[in-house]
């Protein structure tokens, strides 16, 4: 996406994420895990106790290696000898929220081609991505590399001019971008957040909302898509969204993010707006919980949308969601990348996939 600030990842997230972890690399360290989820050691030896239990791993000092019911490495053969056709290298901006959806599509993909995976997870705050790449490349046979860069940095244009200059080919995806100065695409694999965005204002417009608003997360690349989208939207079902309350969002971790969900919520009640599309699934909660806490009744007095379906359906009340394709987007990444290296000069292909919506307990017609 779906793109946001990460958070702490669940327990479920957690252990898949280990899970890959093995089947990829054929064992894991605590002190890397440690690194790529960001969670406390006591955590993930919590983890890895409840996996051994279930005979997926067998913990060693400082980590864990295949157990009897782990998941076969899809690069190796029965006998355990390499049979890989080389190495993709994936780096992606978190491996806490939304990715892990992702990664998921490409190892089932790379197993399925005889690809290694090669994973590592950057930040949102990192701006240069050139020396990760780098040191991937270098690190085995990457044959191809997939590749989610932060487009808003001031280094942005000469990471992709490194990827264009790289020897080996690469797929962009969550992302779209050229080359400057000719303006040439770069080949993507990405989401139609746009089309995302008009089913949720579709959903809206059929229940009888008339005045709804859009909740966008500041640092997403993903708001913009959404953004166009909504407005072409609400122009064609002729809703009337207030300029103003076109909110964008602070981090959930900064002070005032909840005093800033509440004067949204205040704009929402003097402006008659009865429905909102709130990216991404998190700020969608936090807006549920002080709106029921302040007495605003969901849904009856604000119906409320996420965006990215990650866990809205956990929440009560269940979150009516857009639900981006993150497995299909991953997988379609790398058979993209499998495609280019066998045909280096094929054209440049640009892949779009569709999400869709779940609707669940938070929209209903507004009150008359």
């Amino acid at each position: 996406m779906t793109d946001t600030t990460p958070h702490a990842p669940l327990a479920a997230e957690r252990r898949a994420h280990i899970v890959s972890a093995l089947r990829t690399e054929g064992a894991v360290r605590i002190s890397q895990l440690t690194e790529d989820l960001g969670v406390a050691t006591v955590t993930l030896r919590r983890d890895l106790a409840q996996l051994e239990k279930e005979g997926v791993l067998r913990r060693v000092h400082g980590g864990a290696v295949p157990g009897e019911t782990a998941p076969a490495r899809s690069a190796h053969d029965a006998d355990g000898a390499d049979t890989a056709v080389g190495s993709i290298a994936v780096l992606v901006p978190s491996l806490a929220y939304y990715w892990p959806g992702v990664v998921r599509g490409m190892e089932d993909a790379a197993g399925r081609l005889g690809y290694k995976m090669l994973l590592r997870g950057a930040s949102y705050e990192l701006q240069d991505e050139r020396p990760v790449l780098e040191r991937l490349v270098t690190g085995g046979d990457v044959r191809g590399l997939i590749v989610a860069p932060n487009t808003d940095t001031a280094h942005a244009r000469d990471v992709m001019a490194w990827l264009a200059d790289c020897p080996v080919p690469s797929v962009l995806v969550e992302r779209d971008a050229v080359l400057e100065p000719g303006g040439t695409p770069m080949e993507s694999v990405t989401t139609d957040h746009a089309l995302g965005a008009l089913l949720a204002a579709r959903h809206l417009a059929t229940l009888g909302h008339r005045k709804v608003g859009l909740i966008l997360s500041r640092h997403s690349p993903t708001s913009r898509k959404i953004a166009r989208g909504w407005q072409t939207a609400c122009e064609e079902l002729e809703l009337t969204p207030a300029d103003h309350f076109e909110q964008t969002l602070p981090d959930r971790t900064s002070p005032d993010f909840s005093a800033v969900v509440n004067a949204t919520l205040d704009s929402a009640l003097a402006t008659g707006v009865t429905a909102l599309l709130v990216h991404s699934d998190p700020e969608a909660m936090a807006f549920v919980d002080l709106a029921l806490t302040r007495g605003i009744s969901v849904p009856d007095d604000l119906s409320i949308i996420a965006y990215d379906d990650e866990v809205a359906q956990l929440f009560t009340p269940a979150l009516t969601a857009v639900s981006p394709p993150r497995a299909s987007v991953g997988e379609a990444a790398v058979e993209l990348l499998a495609r280019r290296i066998a045909e280096p000069d094929r054209p440049v292909h640009r892949v779009q996939l569709s999400p869709r919506l779940n609707i669940r307990a938070s929209t209903a017609a507004p009150r008359s």
